[in-house]
């Protein structure tokens, strides 16, 4: 009985996956709605496509600094505070014309930015050292589930109520959750932290092995996701799907990324670099199965689901490794983490047009994904070995309870 206890996670840590999907669900549906929101404001498609952008733009250049600035806030006020602001934000853009709307995306992005790393951080506080991968798991898990019905269910709801609609629903689900971390998450996460020290946040963030890790974060994000992103494309294009299955299909990929957090978080505490190789190494051998294959529903659907496996996997051991590295200052580095994967989900744009402004296969965006995933081995290889000869400094980097409370 003890240890099946023992096993589960603690309540505030499913709570904070509850924010972060609340959160999150802004950012996959708008993606959705973007036509009605360009019609509706009177701006061209590509105008309503810098909301995406600024959005990820306030994530990436705005998510450390307000992490700095709120070290010495008690963890449940910044969690409190970030959704506040996200809430208030979306509505407030919601409320306004283009340029409001535009400027509140900013806002958005660095609250979100700054829940997302405050949120991991609070949630390995909850939880004992051999449990901290899966904890961090079980939050950003709030994400695939964002991705499954969040953003789907908001887009419906908008085609029904104006595009407004959805994101009303967002704002809701954020007050939810700011009830939720008010009257669930105290234990750890009270109280004033007089040792949070400034300058030793800057000087983790400062360790080489960090930066190995964040550029193995923005590399196998942008593999998954440069595949992902254009998949709707590829399977009305090349496979011939109807419209109404793709969604669907899209969909798999969200329960496979389920399905890999679970089994990233169990296997990321003690062998994250065999999660981190699996998850990559996976997604080099998928994508060259769907570049290849797209022709054929019948490979290509289970495929993408394996994907979503495969590419959330990674997650759980990319914030072990960050949390074992700077485990003394980790609310830097956790925003700075949070930071690189957007940056590895906003490039993808970029990265396609290299290849598909000079007339290639939609598919070559699949080999682009090979590319990027067969770079990460050899970082995830070189942090092994470092972590190898370095045991017993990465044994003294992990966090204590106290710490992190």
């Amino acid at each position: 009985m003890t240890t099946q206890a023992n096993r589960r996670l603690p309540t505030g840590v499913y709570l904070l996956g509850f924010s972060l999907f609340a959160m999150g669900s802004a950012e996959f549906l708008l993606a959705g709605v973007l036509p009605e929101v360009a019609t509706d404001l009177d701006v061209p498609l590509s105008s309503a496509g810098m909301l995406i952008t600024a959005f990820a733009m306030g994530v990436v250049l705005g998510g450390p600094p307000f992490a700095v600035l709120s070290l010495r806030w008690p963890r449940r006020t910044t969690l409190v505070v970030t959704q506040a602001a996200f809430a208030i934000s979306i509505g407030v853009g919601l409320l306004g014309d283009y340029p409001v709307l535009l400027v509140s995306r900013i806002v958005a992005g660095v609250a979100y930015a700054g829940f997302f790393a405050v949120a991991s951080v609070t949630a390995i506080g909850l939880v004992t050292p051999d449990r901290h991968a899966r904890a961090s798991g079980a939050v950003v898990s709030g994400l695939s589930v964002a991705m499954v019905a969040g953003g789907p269910m908001g887009t419906l709801l908008s085609h029904f109520s104006g595009w407004r609609g959805g994101f009303w629903a967002v704002v809701v689900l954020t007050l939810v959750g700011i009830a939720g971390c008010v009257l669930g998450i105290h234990s750890v996460t009270t109280g004033s932290r007089p040792s949070t020290d400034v300058t030793r946040e800057f000087a983790t963030i400062r360790t080489p092995r960090l930066w190995v890790i964040y550029a193995i974060t923005i590399l196998t994000t942008a593999a998954y996701m440069i595949t992902f992103n254009y998949s709707a494309a590829m399977l009305a294009d090349i496979t011939g799907l109807a419209e109404v299955w793709i969604p669907a299909v899209l969909a798999l990929f969200g329960i496979g990324a389920f399905a890999g957090l679970s089994i990233g978080g169990r296997i990321a505490d003690r062998r994250p670099h065999l999660a981190l190789a699996t998850g990559a190494g996976s997604i080099v051998v998928l994508s060259i199965v769907l570049a290849a294959t797209m022709r054929h529903a019948w490979i290509v659907v289970p495929t993408i689901f394996l994907l979503g496996v495969a590419a959330f996997v990674l997650n759980p051991a990319l914030y072990g490794r960050v949390f074992a590295i700077a485990g003394s200052a980790p609310t830097l580095a956790g925003a700075t983490t949070v930071s690189a994967f957007q940056l590895g989900i906003s490039g993808t744009p970029v990265l396609a047009a290299v290849t598909l402004s000079h007339g290639t296969a939609l598919t070559s965006v699949c080999l682009i994904g090979v590319v990027l995933a067969l770079l990460a081995l050899p970082l995830i290889r070189l942090d092994q070995s470092r972590q190898d000869r370095t045991p017993a400094q990465h044994a003294a980097a992990q966090p204590s309870a106290a710490e992190l409370g």
